[in-house]
């Protein structure tokens, strides 16, 4: 039993490791839109584009995160030296912009012009990011040549 598990560990040891990094990211981004959401908005009744502001602000330390965590133990990239690492890091930030303008086109349909609850919409925005930063990640930021 204990060989089969480890067998099946080692199979999948990639989107295992991605799971616990990106729920890792995923809490990163989350702590810090919902406090800036809860300073920024619920308390002072500031403008929809604080929503925006607050979520760019998460996702530039989430990517951060990401990209550094990603690099290191998920995809184990073996590139050195400033070009290529500065290749990844661009790929990594283009594929994150992408999934970014997604998540904030979802939170301005359904929070901004139809009122829905931005704490709902946030996390099924979350849910969607992280299957397609997987995507991206694997196929066009740190593939294996």
């Amino acid at each position: 039993m204990v060989s089969h598990l480890k067998k099946i560990l080692n199979q999948y040891r990639e989107q295992l490791l991605y799971l616990v990094f990106g729920a890792l990211t995923t809490l990163v981004d989350f702590a810090i839109s919902f406090i800036l959401y809860r300073v920024w908005i619920d308390t002072n009744q500031s403008p929809d584009a604080i929503l925006h502001l607050a979520d760019v602000l998460a996702w530039a330390a989430a990517v951060t995160f990401a990209f550094i965590t990603n690099r290191i133990w998920v995809f184990e990239s073996k590139q050195h030296g400033f070009v290529p690492v500065a290749k990844e890091l661009a790929g990594f930030a283009g594929g994150r912009v992408f999934t970014l303008l997604l998540q904030e086109a979802i939170m301005a349909v359904f929070v901004t012009w139809l009122g829905w609850d931005k704490y709902l919409f946030r996390i099924l925005a979350a849910i969607l990011v992280v299957v397609l930063n997987y995507v991206i990640s694997k196929l066009f930021v740190f593939k294996t040549k």
